[in-house]
């Protein structure tokens, strides 16, 4: 089950820097440069397009970058950590047991394909036995709870009004497409991905055993309960409006709003009870829940829950199905070519189910301490960095500057790995079904996270694992995290002099501090509080510079007939920003008494331009490209590159771009923020 709610604000990707430059390589590949290109007008092919030409898509890939090449390399170290553990013989109860077996279920082809879809035909059968709509509404939590998606979903996260404590909150959700507009857009695109899917629910439901007229009938009921959902669910712009997301009421008050579940009763049945307030996030999705429950009829409600129930099972059961479930959302929607070997899927589940425990044998196999130490010490660089860009900024106001400074020294730190680790002592793993594993798994998991509710927020926690090959910044707790699963090359060379390393690695961990201050990350104080603590003046001039960004994105085609959404991606747009600025100035100032020499042809400064892009390098197809410019947050790899640079002066200063390249922008048009 995807988290798809506001509070954590990722990248993918990270590390640390390194000193001593003048005795260190530059880190440069000069195989990943196109020398024939020029870089002031397409810095990306300059910079990445030998990267791009070495490694073409294979058939398993939508999109290939240097992130992806780095979670390569990480799924083959978890790998050789799992089979390990999966070919000896563990005592029943302990975490080798439970890797081992997980594993070992997930790789046994012949039971997967002898079991079929028999391992949810009892749930199916349960679903299509209701005889009332209150029946159908008893089954939905338990559906729930073992990861079965339906109209909407209930989360335990810091009340973003009193960031200290925990509150149970509700989430649109329900369709399966993932995205509104694939329902409601009518380009050639998205009509053609409709009836595909319609296509693919028929062909879901006869695999299960439905005839043809049924499967037509279900399929009909599914689009029309999905569609109703998609026309009142927030756009991607409005969910990242913090206080349009946010609507604290009592239990009373939302069994008024939503009279047709009971609400207490509903919440019991999640295992949360005694519950007195929550937030409704989206209110107008879930009275829309309400009105599709009242209103539609109870054999298309059963439809409904059974495709969920389908549509989120299928990659735990057979291979038929699994390949049904592949040839849709993976070729037609992705334009993958083909499936994932099943040992990756295998090492991904196991490591999605038990985290933390493989994230333990991990860090103790493959991050050295001493990276920890040389991380803490490249935060500290760029906070003061940060800081001092702060300070010197002509368009805020002394008195919002203290406020800043005062949240930037509140960064809460977290390198590596957790100093606690989770217990996963209840989590049952048998050898009775795949699926079945997956959901106690999930039950095991919702347990968890539920029984937070009410309670103080652990802001000793992580919200992802160390081996995780991403970073994230939470506003809730004003913490920046970086796992060790990313805290290597080619984000971070050792090797490497400063020049590399402040314009990868460096650049990324400014990026996470810049999104304390993004368009959202602005809106919460030190303490993680949704409180504004901007003069008016200085919220309104930094409101009018983000606007710059937004349009200039809005400006970029990034397919034929097919804009950027510069609205949606402009917290990553703000954080890129002001990523390479803070970044650019902590390793001018790391070598001011040791000036650089030039490497490999380039200067200490080109360098660090081609380390940033370098970053981004990867090659994607077109139709990934139209679903991330729906659903994706961040800018596409090329325009974190050729739309950020732009707005750099450094970058034209390190370059020669002059007025009359393609990427020259006018002084007065570029973006100016922090």
């Amino acid at each position: 089950m995807k988290k798809v709610f506001l509070p954590i604000i990722a990248i993918l990707l990270m590390t640390t820097a390194c000193n001593k430059s003048d005795k260190l390589a530059s880190g440069i590949d000069l195989k990943n440069l196109d020398t024939i290109a020029i870089p002031g007008n397409d810095f990306y092919q300059y910079a990445c397009g030998g990267w791009m030409k070495n490694n073409p898509l294979t058939g398993e890939y939508a999109r290939f970058g240097s992130f992806d090449k780095l979670r390569e390399d990480n799924l083959n170290q978890l790998k050789e950590l799992i089979t390990g553990i999966a070919a000896q013989t563990a005592s029943n109860g302990t975490i080798e047991q439970k890797i081992g077996d997980l594993y070992n279920m997930a790789m046994d082809s012949t039971k997967l394909n002898n079991d079929g879809v028999e391992p949810i035909k009892d749930d199916l059968k349960r679903i299509a036995s209701s005889k009332s709509k209150d029946e159908l509404l008893s089954i939905i939590p338990g559906l729930y709870l073992s990861g079965v998606d339906t109209y909407f979903t209930v989360y335990v996260d810091a009340d973003p009004m009193d960031s200290k404590m925990n509150l149970v909150q509700t989430y649109q959700s329900g369709i399966s497409l993932g995205e509104r507009e694939y329902y409601l857009d009518n380009d050639t695109h998205s009509k053609d991905i409709r009836n595909k899917y319609k296509q693919h629910i028929i062909n879901m439901f006869n695999i299960v055993g439905d005839n043809a007229t049924d499967a037509a009938r279900k399929m009909q009921a599914v689009i029309k309960i999905e569609t109703r959902l998609a026309k009142a669910a927030y756009d991607n712009v409005k969910l990242r409006d913090p206080h349009a997301n946010y609507n604290k009421m009592t239990i009373a008050d939302l069994q008024k709003l939503v009279t047709v579940i009971d609400w207490t009763k509903f919440l019991n049945a999640l295992g949360l009870k005694d519950v007195k307030e929550l937030s409704v996030s989206q209110k107008e999705s879930l009275i829309e829940v309400g009105k599709i429950i009242e209103t539609e009829l109870l054999d298309n409600q059963i439809a409904y829950l059974q495709w969920k129930l389908i549509d989120s099972s299928a990659s735990y059961l057979s291979d038929n199905i699994y390949a049904e479930q592949f040839d849709f959302y993976g070729k037609v929607l992705s334009g993958k070519k083909d499936q994932r070997p099943r040992w990756k899927r295998s090492v991904d589940l196991v490591d999605g189910v038990l985290g933390e425990a493989v994230g333990q044998m991990y860090v103790k196999k493959y991050f050295p301490p001493a990276a920890k130490k040389r991380m803490l010490k490249l935060v500290s660089n760029l906070q003061e960095s940060l800081g001092d860009r702060i300070k010197s900024l002509p368009w805020m106001g002394d008195s919002t500057k203290v406020k800043a400074l005062e949240k930037l020294g509140a960064f809460y730190v977290k390198i590596g790995y957790p100093d606690k680790w989770r217990d996963y002592l209840k989590l049952e793993i048998k050898r009775d079904s795949y699926y079945a594993n997956i959901k106690r798994s999930n039950e095991f998991e919702n347990a968890y996270k539920f029984a937070k509710a009410g309670k103080p927020v652990d802001k000793d926690e992580w919200q992802m694992t160390p081996q995780t090959v991403n970073a994230y910044y939470n506003p809730s707790t004003n913490e920046i995290c970086f796992p060790a699963g990313i805290l290597q090359f080619p984000f971070f060379d050792m090797k490497a002099d400063d020049a590399f390393n402040y314009g990868a690695i460096g650049m990324v961990i400014a990026h996470e501090m810049t999104h304390g201050f993004d368009d959202q990350g602005c809106q919460f104080d030190k303490d993680g509080n949704l409180k504004n603590w901007w003069t008016a003046d200085d919220k309104k001039q930094f409101d009018e510079r983000a606007k710059v960004m937004a349009d200039y994105f809005d400006g970029i085609e990034v397919a034929p007939g097919t804009k950027a959404n510069g609205k949606f991606t402009l917290g990553e747009n703000i954080a890129d920003h002001g990523g390479l600025q803070v970044s650019y100035q902590a390793f001018k100032k790391a070598t001011k008494k040791s000036p650089m020499v030039d490497a490999d042809g380039f200067t200490p400064e080109q360098r660090f331009f081609l380390s940033y892009a370098n970053v981004w390098a990867g090659n994607i197809r077109t139709e990934e490209i139209l679903v991330r410019t729906k659903s994706d947050p961040h800018s596409l790899g090329r325009w974190r590159v050729n739309g950020a640079l732009p707005h750099i002066q450094a970058w034209y200063d390190a370059f020669g771009v002059k007025e009359g390249d393609s990427m020259f922008v006018p002084l007065e048009k570029r973006v100016s923020i922090w």
